[in-house]
């Protein structure tokens, strides 16, 4: 019997965005956050006494400002070194060769498999081959699981992958393959990296993605870590999730519908909060949606800026300051706000404007091509998030034109 850890897009030091421009925002923290990750991932391989570790692509976040993100990683690798844990790591895109100019000499039980063919390390004490074979280059568009080896005859096979297997939406369709072509090669396990989210592909043979241990933004929600293989004596593979992450984000949505006051406002939010809340004792970053039309909105629309920083306090307190409210959002909310006065006039005459705008395919189409530009300069994780609106994407600007009128009631007020 033996065990071992099946981690992958550690993204190590990775930069995290959005959060810097809030005044009391756990920026670093959260900064930090990928390095406990790893050190977490560490200690449950030591802990666990696995036989090896492996690392299925994107370990770094792309080429290294200076030494000191590979020379962290040296210290982990040392770690297992000394427990005589070996690992074995397959660059994906972000750290391609190609990408990666700095270099340091990795520990004698670190093996980073070959870039230029399929590679395979024996561990013939545990009777273990691993194959897999490293990015070359950010961007590979071809199935390198196809010149893998078949499993090799009376020992457990492993192979390892950096991929979008038959695609994934939101991400860069690299090493494209099959459940059915991964299966052809009589593995007992495959190690999957490159999708952020956890997802168990096939039971038989196990085909997984372990997810990233550590979520960095608002669109990796939820639990993060690895995946703990146990393999018995028959050479039969159970797995189960182990996280690791120092830091989780979330979503909480809460419907305000028939909240007639302030205090029924804030009642309904901390309830919410203290549901998220519940779900773990790690710090939370959170995104909260408040939907439906309730009766307090011109309370709430007169003076919004107010009232997020009263919701970050009021989650600060409940929590005991493990929760952090990220952003905002006001879905349908605020739209009540938007109804256009009973005569008519200027105001309603704009308003009707902005209606017709949202309603218009052309305009929307004008505004998408307008935007192209500033969309392709933002940071990849914040294009790919879930509640991203792409230039693409006519419905999602005409929902945040829909917004407008309520913005601009608002501001028309504030004049008075």
């Amino acid at each position: 019997m033996f065990k071992f850890i099946h981690s992958a897009d550690i993204h190590l030091d990775s930069p995290m965005h959005m959060l810097s421009r809030y005044e009391g925002a756990p920026v670093e923290e959260v900064r930090g956050a990928t390095r406990r990750a790893l050190e977490n991932l560490v200690d449950l391989a030591m802990n666990e006494k696995t036989d090896f570790v492996l690392i299925c692509g994107d370990l770094y976040d792309g080429d290294w400002g200076d030494y000191q993100t590979g020379l962290f990683f040296i210290s982990q690798m040392a770690k297992l070194h000394d427990a005589g844990i070996p690992v074995c790591i397959v660059a994906g895109n972000h750290d391609a060769a190609n990408r990666m100019t700095k270099r340091l000499r990795l520990p004698k039980t670190v093996r980073l498999l070959s870039p230029d063919e399929p590679d395979t390390l024996r561990l013939d004490n545990l009777g273990v081959a691993i194959h897999g074979q490293s990015f070359i280059s950010q961007a590979v568009y071809s199935d390198l699981s196809e010149n893998y080896p078949y499993a090799i005859p009376g020992m457990y096979n492993i192979g390892m992958l950096h991929t979008c297997v038959n695609g994934r939406p939101g991400y860069d369709p690299y090493a494209p393959c099959t459940i059915q072509g991964l299966s052809r090669k009589k593995y007992d396990y495959w190690a999957l990296g490159h999708i952020h989210t956890r997802e168990i592909l096939s039971q038989d043979p196990p085909i997984i993605f372990s997810g990233n241990p550590q979520g960095r933004h608002i669109g990796e929600t939820g639990p993060r870590g690895c995946m703990l293989v146990t393999v018995d004596e028959r050479g039969s593979s159970s797995f189960e999730f182990r996280p690791l992450e120092k830091v989780r984000w979330e979503r909480c949505e809460v419907d305000l519908s028939g909240a007639a006051s302030e205090s029924a406002f804030f009642e309904r939010v901390s309830e919410g909060l203290t549901g998220v809340c519940g779900t773990t004792d790690l710090p939370l970053i959170v995104r909260l949606k408040l939907k439906g039309e309730f009766p307090a909105h011109e309370w709430i629309s007169s003076q919004m800026e107010q009232i997020a920083n009263d919701v970050r306090s009021e989650s600060i307190v409940r929590s005991g300051g493990r929760i952090w409210i990220e952003k905002i959002v006001f879905e349908n909310a605020l739209r009540a706000t938007a109804r256009p006065p009973t005569s008519a006039g200027p105001i309603s005459e704009l308003l009707d404007l902005v209606r017709e705008l949202a309603s218009d395919p052309e305009y929307l189409k004008r505004t998408g091509d307008s935007l192209r530009q500033l969309w392709s300069r933002l940071p990849k994780e914040v294009r790919d998030s879930d509640d991203a609106i792409s230039p693409d994407d006519p419905d999602g600007i005409a929902a945040l034109i829909a917004d407008v009128p309520a913005d601009l009631l608002r501001r028309l007020k504030g004049l008075h």
